[in-house]
């Protein structure tokens, strides 16, 4: 969970590398709200991504993120994608100590964006009334396209890559939810900008609960 930071001394290892602000990450410690979860219940679905890659939020000189281990800054200071790493792993491990070994350990994968002509903030639009076809699929998601929607490929691999050597089962709704660009509120939202990143209800995520 990303807190807000701001200096407090001129001596400190962060302050004298020049930040004054930014967003304080402890990729060991588990947030409160889901902390004790592990340790009595039998099925446990976790999921994260959205922000890391999110510069309007991080900016990486005016508000970056800075990750904290054992209370300390992780120095020399790590990108977001190091860092979510860190997180990741650090995640795992505490479940699979917390839990009963025969529990059920679910990771899901993430939720896709689906905006056009430039981001949230930059009047990106999804006005679509029917499913994407495969090829615009890709035309969407393709991470070397540097698009908008990129993050969830690129946090589905961090993701994947920890989840190797656990024993948590992989819950992947991205493929099929990266068709449904028109299940998405756009201009219904209530929102100053079309969400093209929450989902109407009932729609997709009742097919999530289905699996």
């Amino acid at each position: 969970m990303a807190k807000g930071w701001s200096t407090k001394s001129e001596g400190g290892a962060l302050e004298q590398l020049g930040y004054k602000e930014g967003y304080r990450v402890d990729v060991d410690v588990p947030d409160g709200s889901w902390a004790e979860a592990p340790s009595y219940h039998d099925i446990l679905i976790l999921n994260t991504g959205h922000w890391w890659w999110a510069p309007v939020k991080f900016d990486p000189v005016k508000s970056p993120m800075l990750f904290f281990e054992k209370d300390q800054p992780i120095l020399p200071t790590k990108s977001p994608e190091e860092g979510l790493d860190m997180a990741l792993q650090n995640m795992v491990d505490f479940v699979e100590r917390s839990m009963p070994k025969n529990a059920l350990k679910l990771f899901r994968t993430q939720s896709p964006r689906h905006f056009e002509g430039g981001d949230w903030n930059e009047g990106g639009t999804c006005r679509r009334v029917k499913p994407l076809l495969p090829e615009e699929v890709e035309h969407m998601f393709a991470v070397e396209r540097h698009g908008p929607n990129i993050e969830v490929r690129l946090a589905n691999g961090h993701l994947q890559k920890v989840l190797k050597a656990s024993n948590f089962r992989l819950l992947d709704i991205t493929y099929m939810s990266e068709f449904r660009a028109d299940a998405h509120p756009s201009t219904s939202g209530g929102k100053k900008h079309e969400d093209c990143m929450h989902w109407c209800l009932p729609g997709i995520t009742d097919y999530w609960n289905d699996l």
